[in-house]
């Protein structure tokens, strides 16, 4: 009940939206949220399994300096192609979480939990790759923009996969499941797809440059699954109904 403060005017009535504000206030900050988050999952991170995939990309890649002479266009970026798919299968052990049904009661939602991970490895991914391109010899090295794309359309497809996996079930560790998932489709895609729309094709080819605009929209369309299985199982789009609160009669 509303009653008169000191100075004698009446005190309003707490409404619903007072309520929502105070909890709002109350509540933590999402960046507070993701700093206390932050070095736990940090810790959660498959730090073993990426970085035996990490260490084979420069090993591959930077082999053929080894050698007597340089190698060719085509075995320099399938050597690049391969370093990424050993690393994509390591990525696809990224979510894995021993925990997972212990940290389905914490109050932060899966989805702010699974951003982070992803982000928190995003960093070491873009060092892994640059490094693993610059130990190709100059001579011999693809374009970097367009075998760039390729890589992160490989590494994204694979974390879209991982992230669909655990939407799809409850399955703690599905990361074998996600990994033979994408060696199979890292197999079988190229065999099924139509000369006209290869993505595999050699530096020079005619092709190169129609090959990476559908190796951008594969990107695309990888970053938009993962976003769309990202959101949490319960939620619904809400579409107001036209009325702001029950109707009233004159």
């Amino acid at each position: 009940m509303s009653g008169p403060t000191s100075d004698g005017t009446r005190r309003r009535p707490a409404t619903e939206g007072d309520a929502r504000r105070a909890a709002r206030a109350a509540a933590p900050s999402r960046a507070a949220l993701l700093t206390a988050l932050a070095w736990p999952v940090l810790r959660a991170l498959p730090w073993r399994t990426l970085a035996v995939t990490a260490a084979l990309g420069p090993l591959l890649t930077g082999g053929p300096r080894l050698a007597d002479g340089p190698p060719s266009p085509w075995l320099a970026v399938n050597l690049l192609r391969t370093a990424v798919l050993l690393y994509a299968l390591g990525l696809a052990f990224l979510l894995d979480d021993p925990a997972r049904h212990t940290t389905a009661t914490v109050p932060t939602g899966r989805a702010l939990r699974t951003t982070l991970r992803i982000a928190l490895a995003a960093v070491p991914t873009a060092l892994w790759w640059t490094v693993t391109l610059l130990a190709m010899p100059a001579r011999t090295r693809p374009p970097a923009g367009a075998i760039t794309v390729e890589a992160a359309a490989t590494c994204v497809l694979a974390v879209a996969a991982a992230v669909t996996a655990t939407r799809l079930s409850q399955a703690a560790e599905p990361g074998r499941q996600v990994a033979a998932a994408v060696l199979l489709a890292a197999v079988l895609t190229p065999l099924f797809l139509p000369e006209r729309a290869s993505l595999l094709v050699t530096p020079g080819d005619d092709d190169w440059a129609a090959a990476h605009d559908r190796w951008a929209a594969l990107l695309v369309a990888a970053a938009l699954a993962a976003a769309v299985a990202l959101r949490e199982p319960g939620a619904r789009l809400r579409i107001p109904s036209g009325t702001s609160g029950p109707s009233r009669t004159s």
